[in-house]
């Protein structure tokens, strides 16, 4: 277990993602993985109030419903660090972060999750035309309440991280403790040259989502005949190209050498990242999460670690 940013949260070294409850998974099949994945030793879920809106006759906080109802039904709760997120679009329109749409949302949550407490509770989106000191006045009061234990940021750009932690030193408000970017070995750029340097500087922990490239990195899309294997085969269209091919090439031997899969090796670079505490991956099979198993048990040389690195190099 290591610990979560600058909280008591401790978690295992991968987070798994719940986006895929009442999605690509129905209410049994998720129970099934759940238990797969607490029984393996993987104890954080990261989820969110609006998955999954994006389904048809989906309302969102179907993710929420089913990790709730599987958590009273295990009795289990104390064994899983739970985080949710809010500001994304659940009807209203727009991005929202306001405090009257916060107060609303989390109690929504709560509900769902069957709980009296989320243990980190992220700023999904960045919402323009709410202060940052009226988002942080929110998550005061609710720190307050008991009904959230620790704050996170995902997607916010660097500057509007930086007035939110200042805003957090000069009037009194909590501070984001985790950050969760987009990150992964085709998907660099945006990370490190946006908002990494802040969260090392200011000692943000940082869970990566997207950490398969929306599955690319588990090297079963090969080409544009391969985009149906999966419903999310669609947003892998845009890594068919020479540096994708490359690092699926150096994911290939990395994987033949560890015997691993390659989806391991794309979660072992990350997990070897110094600016990464745990990355979130997803799985809707038992033997996406061997991948999970694997990439901890692999033990990468540094060579390895640079042949990723020269491999998914950006200009």
């Amino acid at each position: 277990m290591i610990k979560l940013g600058n909280t008591d949260l401790q978690t295992a070294p991968i987070v798994f993602g719940g986006n895929v409850f009442g999605w690509t998974l129905d209410e049994k099949e998720s129970f099934r993985i759940l238990d797969e994945l607490l029984d393996a030793g993987f104890n954080t879920i990261d989820t969110a109030n609006v998955y999954s809106r994006w389904v048809p006759g989906n309302q969102g906080g179907e993710s929420e419903t089913i990790i709730g109802k599987w958590m009273k039904e295990r009795r289990n709760r104390d064994k899983v660090t739970v985080i949710t997120k809010v500001g994304s679009d659940m009807g209203q329109g727009h991005r929202d972060l306001s405090e009257k749409h916060i107060l609303e949302a989390v109690d929504d949550s709560l509900r769902r999750l069957q709980t009296d407490t989320i243990d980190l509770y992220l700023s999904h989106w960045d919402d323009e035309n709410t202060p940052v000191e009226e988002t942080l006045g929110a998550y005061k009061k609710l720190i307050k309440a008991g009904k959230v234990r620790y704050i996170g940021a995902s997607n916010l750009p660097p500057e509007r991280l930086k007035e939110s932690l200042k805003a957090s030193v000069q009037n009194g408000l909590p501070r984001y403790a985790v950050f969760q970017p987009e990150y992964n070995l085709y998907d660099r750029r945006g990370f490190e040259e946006g908002v990494d340097p802040v969260c090392r500087e200011e000692g943000l922990g940082v869970i990566t989502y997207f950490s398969l490239a929306k599955g690319f990195l588990s090297g079963k899309y090969r080409s544009k005949d391969d985009l149906g294997k999966s419903v999310r085969g669609g947003g892998v269209e845009g890594y068919l190209n020479e540096r994708g091919f490359r690092i699926l090439k150096a994911l290939d031997d990395l994987a033949a050498k560890h015997e691993v899969s390659q989806a391991a090796v794309a979660l072992a670079w990350l997990i070897h990242q110094p600016n990464v505490t745990a990355p979130i991956a997803s799985a809707t099979k038992s033997s996406h999460l061997k991948a999970f198993t694997e990439a901890l048990q692999m033990k990468p040389e540094p060579e390895d670690l640079q042949l990723l690195q020269s491999a998914s190099a950006y200009e």
